[in-house]
């Protein structure tokens, strides 16, 4: 018997109906990022629980490391129970854990909470990937996966936004964001709990080109996992997008605390910053998205969005180390650091979930989740091993680690499958306009 809030779809939403669904599967993507977000007030609580950057290295390392076991295994179980049967207990409850991240006092206190809130989410962040790949046949693939993105990339926002607003309101008391943040997912989780649902198995192992009506009524085949270990390019996807996504979760983690301790500004103007670069990239991914989807090409993006991001990147390190350039010139650059990322990233996703697909359509889940779970293992050592570089030379030597990341994923895109030119269609031959 299934919980009372999973509703199985035997026959596939068209028109308004996918379109509804892939919002829901949206939302709850930003929910799960939004409730676990810490860098808006990361400044604030060091200094509150006297607590260093190499400390809290180690105990967001640790807490990111079982996200990551959560997040494996919640991928896989995700394909064989759905979707929605684990997504919604997870996001319940780590939207009430922030309460209790308002209550922490103590350094272990943190260690305790965040373990807790990162496990639960794991298996969360992952599901609503697989979700937005159930709702997007791939003629939408890369655009669906855009908004996607829009769950980290928006709950960044929010919280950027949240905090820069409200801080100052609050006597820059960093539990005032906690219980925001606990508030506003509580009322979010109950709108998803409402209205979402999910395709059946057999829908889902189904590859879809373009929206169309389909029975349920067929023989599935649920695949192993295995499956997935036995193809080099997956590989090459899995671990070149790693070392891409060092910048990304530094920028992530650290974009407010690299800004106060680079370039001197205040939290809430870092905060600022960090929302405008938020909103570039967010209509990146959809323009790109969009257009990546009307060619049906995706490897163009990647390249040109790489190469754009390991340039604009190098100039930002160039500008640290001497004297500090003005708020809006900071401000410029980083924007388009991730503006470049957002052209990118999105095309990349659509690319990984398709050479999946193409392997093994019923393991959607089990391919994000191996995704998600090599990702965090790269954080775990990101945070471990950060904060030490960054003591001893700055951070403008560790983003030049996460520049080479980003050269890795470059040279990871030769095994990548699908074209680089758009197809043109065949010109009927002569014999065959005479046959018709």
């Amino acid at each position: 018997m299934k919980p009372f809030y999973v509703r199985e779809l035997s026959i596939y939403p068209t028109g308004r109906r996918r379109l509804w669904l892939l919002s829901i599967a949206v939302l709850a993507s930003l929910i799960a990022n939004f409730e676990t977000t810490i860098a808006t007030i990361l400044p604030l609580l060091r200094e509150d629980l006297d607590m260093s950057l190499e400390m809290y290295g180690l105990i967001a390392a640790a807490s990111v490391l079982v996200g990551g076991i959560s997040a494996g295994f919640g991928g896989i179980l995700s394909d064989r129970w759905g979707r929605v049967t684990i997504l919604v207990p997870t996001l319940t409850v780590t939207a009430a854990c922030n309460f209790l991240l308002a209550t922490v006092d103590s350094v272990s206190g943190l260690f305790a909470v965040r373990c807790l809130m990162l496990f639960i989410e794991g298996a969360g962040i992952t599901i609503t990937a697989s979700l937005v790949r159930d709702f997007s046949p791939r003629l939408g693939r890369a655009q669906a996966f855009a908004f996607w993105t829009w769950g980290p990339v928006g709950a960044a926002f929010l919280a950027s936004a949240i905090a820069g607003v409200t801080l100052p309101l609050f006597g820059n008391a960093w539990q005032s964001q906690a219980i925001i943040m606990g508030v506003v997912s509580l009322v979010l989780c109950a709108v998803v709990i409402w209205q979402i649902a999910e395709p059946s198995a057999a829908l889902r192992a189904r590859v879809l080109t373009k929206e169309s009506a389909l029975s349920a009524e067929e023989k599935i085949d649920p695949g192993k996992v295995r499956e997935l270990f036995r193809h080099p390019h997956l590989w090459a996807h899995v671990l070149g997008n790693t070392g891409w996504q060092i910048l990304y979760w530094t920028l992530a983690i650290f974009g407010q605390t690299l800004l106060v301790d680079a370039f001197d500004v205040q939290v809430a103007t870092a905060n600022g910053i960090v929302a405008l670069g938020i909103v570039l990239n967010a209509l990146a991914v959809v323009v790109v998205g969009r257009i990546s989807d009307r060619l049906q090409l995706r490897k163009p993006f990647i390249l040109a969005g790489t190469i754009a991001t390991i340039v604009l990147l190098g100039y930002f390190v160039s500008l640290m180390g001497g004297d500090p350039p003005g708020t809006g010139h900071i401000t410029a650059v980083y924007a388009l650091v991730f503006l470049a990322m957002g052209v990118a990233y999105v095309p990349w996703m659509a690319n990984y979930s398709e050479d999946a697909e193409d392997v093994q359509a019923s393991l959607q889940g089990a391919a994000l989740g191996l995704w998600g779970m090599v990702v965090r293992l790269m954080i775990v050592a990101l945070l471990v091993t950060a904060p030490q570089v960054v003591t001893a030379g700055g951070w403008n030597t560790w983003l030049l680690v996460a520049l080479g990341g980003q050269v890795v994923f470059l040279a990871s895109m030769a095994a990548f499958h699908g074209p680089w030119r758009r197809a043109h269609p065949e010109v009927p031959s002569s014999d065959a306009l005479a046959k018709s």
